[in-house]
């Protein structure tokens, strides 16, 4: 997932106005242009797009599967009341349209009348009252909850001071669902194309817990449907004719490889397996140089977490330690060399301030490698904890050929820089995101890529307690600069608001950056109409084979 462009600068603020933690014939050549009319051929003839998912997805279930090996393929099983269009800008989806109060909480929506699930059921207002209600439920324990604090009542129904009853969505009736926020929010209808906000079917998931799992009993309303699953190893789409907009849907489905090693699916890529593939590091120059590599905007960061809660980053001073050890830019350079810009904040490029700056530049660099300065505060950390040997550190990542070279990198500079011993762990991804939402890894490996386009999505995962946060840190003074940013309607002050918050987070630094994403990718010449969004998901419903 995951080199912001003025166009992103653009695309953001357009965002912002309207109102959003990531791939062959068998070319001979080592650039690896595919053409893969054999395998359309191979498959009777229909237009089926091959796509590498990476990783098994945590769940089909939309406030579940909160990440981003779930999102692209959930984002083309179902569909919202909006759904992002080809210029990034929230459109009528499921919702055919709505209307706003005059003071800006107030959206009245109206689900089109053919609307219509997978299994041929109507979609109606109360599938979505259900779900959004669901989703802000303390007992569907979603990490992706705290998107529905936008709504009156979600946040204190989350927490247990409120009752469903008392969050602010509501089926007035069979097509008509009314939305109540706590404050206007510009970027709502951006909010709402999220995956978090999917509606489900609500006789299905009430009769079946694990209606989600397998692909018999999984129900969808967007393009595509879900045909076969296979775990760990496979998953197909077919078309969904119950679509309200089928007849604009060009595949005629997508099968989902699972493979999470680089260099194998660039393989797969050339042999026609494959329409898509990421490029290999040690390919990229060569890649880039032919043109073969194509790169667009992604709003997000790479990044790592230290938990304060365990030996020995509860000590701020040798959190940064580990911090000024880092060279962000030789990782990018060396490492992943898809010409990632290196990381020395959280907040990304892209997000433009009332007076026309960029966030990023406005708040400047806020961590960057000191190998001096390291090395004191390693040392006056380990006196302020009496420490006269370091206890063992581990740094655990999810396993990805990219992820541990860069790891394995790190590692090299805390023992050169501080003469630090690192060990480290690789676990598959939905074990490693168990263990770190639990709180059982010291120092470990994360993402984010922005939900919708505003700085503070990317600073309210610090909160305390919050669901994202997974580091056991804590602070008052950011949560009540969060907070109040939320609630401020001046844009000058929110965005002062949302610089002290970051300040904030690196005086005590929980976290460290590493690179700001962007999208880096191989395709094969006789696919069109993919659209990759900056802050946003793969879509496929315009996607085609020619």
């Amino acid at each position: 997932m995951r080199k912001l462009t003025a166009a992103l600068l653009s695309v953001l603020l357009v965002f912002a106005l309207v109102g959003c933690t990531t791939s062959q014939s068998s070319s001979e050549n080592n650039s690896g242009s595919a053409d893969s009319d054999n395998k359309k051929e191979e498959k009777g003839g229909e237009k089926i797009l091959l796509l590498n998912n990476g990783n098994e997805p945590t769940s089909f279930d939309p406030p579940i599967g909160f990440d981003s090996v779930s999102w692209n393929a959930l984002n083309n099983l179902m569909e919202g009341l909006t759904r992002l269009d080809k210029d990034d800008q929230p459109q009528a989806a499921t919702a055919e349209d709505w209307k706003v109060s005059d003071d800006g909480k107030t959206y009245t929506f109206t689900i089109r009348e053919n609307a219509k699930w997978s299994n041929g059921d109507p979609v109606t207002a109360e599938d979505f009252e259900y779900a959004l209600k669901r989703l802000a439920d303390p007992n569907t324990a979603s990490p992706a909850a705290f998107l529905a604090n936008f709504i009156e009542g979600a946040k204190e129904f989350n927490e247990g001071t409120g009752s469903a009853d008392d969050m602010k969505v509501k089926a007035v009736d069979e097509k008509t669902l009314e939305v109540t926020l706590v404050a206007p929010q510009n970027y709502f209808l951006s909010v709402i194309s999220n995956p978090a906000f999917f509606p489900v079917h609500k006789a299905t998931v009430e009769e079946n817990k694990d209606w989600a799992t397998e692909a018999d009993t999984f129900v969808g309303n967007g393009p595509f449907k879900l045909t076969k699953w296979e775990h760990s190893s496979e998953f197909e789409f077919k078309k969904n004719e119950n679509y309200w907009d089928a007849e604009n849907v060009k595949l005629d489905g997508v099968h989902w490889a699972m493979i999470d090693d680089t260099n194998t699916e660039y393989q797969m890529f050339k042999t026609g397996e494959l329409h898509q593939s990421d490029v290999p590091a040690d390919l990229s120059e060569q890649l880039f140089e032919e043109g073969k590599a194509q790169v667009e905007d992604q709003s997000g960061t790479y990044f790592y977490r230290f938990n304060v809660n365990m030996e020995p980053f509860q000590n701020e001073n040798i959190r940064k330690a580990f911090a000024l050890s880092v060279d962000q830019q030789k990782i990018v350079d060396f490492v992943t060399k898809n010409k990632e810009k290196a990381a020395h904040a959280f907040v990304g490029p892209g997000f433009k301030d009332p007076a026309g700056g960029d966030f990023r530049d406005v708040g400047g660099e806020l961590v960057s490698p000191d190998a001096a300065k390291a090395k004191e505060l390693l040392e006056k950390g380990m006196k302020e904890e009496g420490y006269d040997t370091l206890p063992k550190v581990t740094m655990t990542y999810n396993t990805s050929d990219t992820h541990k070279q860069i790891a394995e990198t790190m590692q090299q500079m805390f023992k050169e820089t501080l003469g630090v011993d690192v060990e480290l762990a690789n676990m598959e991804w939905n074990v490693f995101s168990d263990e770190q939402k639990a709180g059982k890894l010291q120092f470990s490996r994360s993402s984010f890529l922005a939900d919708y386009a505003d700085p503070i999505n990317f600073m309210e995962n610090f909160q305390t307690g919050h669901s994202m946060n997974r580091t056991g840190w804590s602070n008052a003074e950011f949560d009540k600069l969060i907070q109040d940013a939320k609630a401020e309607s001046n844009e000058e002050k929110r965005f002062e608001m949302l610089h002290q918050a970051e300040e904030i987070l690196f005086e005590e630094m929980p976290i460290f950056p590493i690179h700001y994403y962007n999208q880096v990718y191989l395709e094969a010449d006789n696919v069109e109409g993919i659209v990759r969004h900056p802050v946003g998901y793969l879509e496929l419903k315009w996607a085609d084979l020619k």
